[in-house]
């Protein structure tokens, strides 16, 4: 079954009471029993819904794995992916992640004995060179949140595997329209559903798909046991969203390359991150691991000053300053202050985040407007 056919089909059936089409929203609490523990396969709302299992079906075929797990946000699904380690164990990440991410490893799971190291993974080998014996994760963005980093899964994966650590991938910026991670080796997708998946900027919600029944178990008694789930009608919205992820992916991808274009040749606009641009450093691992770019662009301009930044960013009219990503509208963002304030300044810079740096989600509006919109920013 292709792509698009999923999206609209896998895991999907009609309802078996009604025959609706559409997958019911069950808003219950909990299930009646015909005895004690003699039930229909639901017993408590946490622990079970129908609308959730039809989404994590869903979602897992769409990343060509077997199981799927939903939770109420991406962070959720992050958290809950720490607890398979223990106080002592070290994870690695790419140093170049989404803000909420390096907060909660730093600022939460420091303090439970689970230390972190951020490095640069754009080339696989300086990976060996940082794992230890107490090396068990690894966690990586691709494209990364917000200089559109690109990281070779397949090969940082194979010397992750060789020291037995567990490799998760963030695909949120791909999307699994773009690029599965699975296929490369890794043990562990997740999806800040929010974005891309759902794509309406109307509900909070992560996900994490993997091929590997251990380390679905454990994922799913955490889901139960810790209680991070979302409600049924994020559920039944996030269905919707995705029935037109395929279509809407190609309007960004197309809508992207040519915002990529103008930027590039723009005479007041300094540095331009997107990975579908031939002079990025890991364009040809892109190639070969995305189907496409995606939606998200970011860039400086020329002389870095904040002011210059501040005015483009107060002043565009079709994208709209706001955080998060993946919607039909274009948003434009200020990481700095925005998705990255918890990155010391310090840090930010060591990873090439200034200041000065601007984030674009482009949205599938006609390009021509999107383009426009930004000349008149930049001026």
């Amino acid at each position: 079954m292709k792509f698009a056919t999923k999206a609209i089909h896998a895991g999907i059936e009609p309802d078996p009471s009604t025959g609706a089409i559409m997958t019911p929203i069950f808003q219950t609490s909990t299930y009646v029993q015909e005895a004690p523990g003699k039930n229909k396969g639901y017993e408590y709302a946490r622990t079970q819904n129908p609308t959730r299992d039809v989404l994590q079906k869903n979602i897992a075929a769409l990343e060509n794995g077997k199981f799927g797990l939903c939770y109420a946000s991406g962070l959720a699904a992050t958290d809950t992916i720490i607890k398979l380690l223990n106080a002592g164990d070290e994870l690695i990440c790419s140093d170049d992640t989404y803000g909420g991410t390096y907060r909660l490893f730093t600022k939460v799971f420091e303090r439970f004995g689970v230390h972190s190291k951020f490095m640069s993974l754009t080339t696989a080998d300086e990976l060996k060179k940082e794992i230890t014996p107490k090396s068990k994760l690894l966690w990586l963005e691709t494209p990364s949140n917000p200089m559109m980093s690109i990281i070779d899964i397949a090969a940082v994966t194979k010397i992750a595997h060789q020291a037995k650590m567990i490799v998760v991938v963030d695909n949120t910026f791909a999307s699994p329209y773009l690029q599965n991670p699975l296929e490369f080796g890794a043990d562990i997708v997740l999806h800040s559903v929010t974005k891309y998946l759902s794509g309406h900027s109307d509900l909070v919600m992560g996900a994490v798909v993997t091929n590997n029944e251990g380390i679905h178990e454990q994922l799913k008694f955490l889901q139960n046991a810790c209680g991070a789930v979302p409600g049924p009608h994020d559920c039944f919205l996030a269905l919707r969203g995705i029935k037109t992820l395929h279509l809407r992916m190609q309007r960004h991808c197309e809508n992207a390359e040519q915002i990529a274009d103008f930027l590039e040749s723009h005479p007041k606009v300094d540095n331009v991150y997107y990975p579908g641009i031939p002079n990025h450093s890991n364009h040809e691992i892109a190639k070969k691991q995305m189907r496409g770019f995606g939606g998200m662009i970011s860039f400086t301009l020329k002389g870095n000053k904040m002011e210059d930044a501040l005015r483009v960013l107060s002043g565009t009219k079709l994208f709209s300053l706001a955080e998060s990503l993946g919607g039909v509208e274009s948003l434009i963002g200020h990481p700095a202050s925005m998705t990255h304030a918890s990155f010391p300044k310090q840090e930010r810079e060591k990873r090439g985040l200034l200041d000065s740096l601007i984030r674009l989600s482009v949205g599938i509006e006609d390009v021509d407007d999107l383009m426009a919109d930004l000349e008149q920013a930049i001026g």
